[in-house]
């Protein structure tokens, strides 16, 4: 049985006090909000941190005058059955009500799903394991196990809220021990599986808005080997504008296939102005698969994932028309 290493927990009472603590403590501590994969991480020693530090209980959903303002402890489950994000903003609930279980959804923050670490069948072992073919790049080791020709780590993104974050132009808060700040959500993640956030260790990632635009249709589509618990294979998601068939304008972007959250521009600039048919949604899906470089790094064989790529697409596309406006 994995254990959990020994732990000092520590509570502050607001997550700017949860930054400075973080910042005073360094690498010797870490911030968790529902532990739902920092826990399993800590009993593989994927991480060796010797103090937890809990965010605080934010503010919830809120419906503010062009779009909806989240706290990062807002739990997956609630996320997914707001009827406000529902109604305005399917695709999100959509994407936060397919994380793993339903027992999960309901520990797990939508901060937490937002920052999930990266994944890799070489890293997400126990300790013993790695040990006994030697330790990856992202933890002890000097390659990459997957690509040992490269100099960086190859590690997946699995978020499947963020991915629909970056179609709907959302922005998050970063608090720090001096105040907050805001960034796009795009500007959140970078593509290196190992250094895959562009913040401070020690900044909570406090809340998210997310904008809802008139006429946006929204749809989340996860592919995955079961029906629950999995993270996914290959994910898409979709922001679309139409004028009765005709787009407008169309944001796509992809999970599981980089160590990001992946927007694929090109292919909703190719779908603007043009009829929204089987034919148009067909040359889409093409255009967004070429920028997926899925490795043999998560489940299933990435040269199936790449296929599936355009499947999720499709399906993302075909959904998101059929919603009402």
């Amino acid at each position: 049985m994995l254990r959990l290493p020994r732990l000092r927990y520590l509570r502050p009472a607001s997550a700017q006090e949860a930054a400075t603590v973080a910042e005073d403590l360094g690498t010797r501590a870490m911030l968790v909000a529902g532990g739902t994969d920092l826990f399993p991480n800590l009993k593989r020693r994927q991480f060796d941190p010797e103090i937890l530090i809990q965010v605080p209980s934010l503010p919830g959903i809120v419906k503010e005058a062009g779009g909806f303002s989240l706290g990062a402890t807002v739990t997956l489950a609630q996320a997914a059955a707001d009827p406000g994000l529902q109604v305005f903003l399917p695709g999100f609930a959509e994407a936060a009500g397919l994380v793993s279980s339903p027992p999960l959804r309901n520990a797990g923050t939508l901060g937490g799903n937002l920052c999930v670490d990266t994944r890799c069948n070489y890293y997400n072992q126990s300790h013993e394991w790695r040990k006994s073919i030697g330790f990856c790049l992202k933890k002890d080791g000097e390659i990459c196990l997957v690509a040992p020709g490269s100099p960086r780590c190859w590690a997946v993104s699995s978020s499947d809220t963020a991915p629909v974050a970056l179609v709907l132009g959302a922005t998050v808060e970063l608090t720090g021990p001096e105040g907050s700040r805001m960034i796009p959500a795009s500007a959140l993640y970078r593509d290196d599986g190992m250094e895959y956030l562009a913040k401070e260790p020690y900044e909570v990632l406090s809340a998210i808005q997310l904008p809802a635009e008139p006429g946006v249709r929204t749809a989340y589509v996860k592919l995955r080997r079961r029906g629950s618990i999995d993270f996914p294979i290959a994910g898409a998601a979709v922001a679309l504008k139409l004028d009765g068939d005709i787009v407008v304008s169309c944001r796509i972007a992809l999970s599981a296939v980089a160590s990001h959250p992946l927007e694929v521009p090109g292919a909703g600039e190719f779908l603007a102005g043009k009829r929204l048919d089987q034919e148009a949604i067909t040359a889409a899906a093409e255009l967004a698969a070429k920028p997926a470089k899925p490795l043999d790094n998560t489940d299933l064989t990435h040269f199936w994932r790449k296929k599936m790529v355009r499947v999720v697409v499709e399906q993302a596309l075909a959904a998101a028309a059929a919603r009402s406006a």
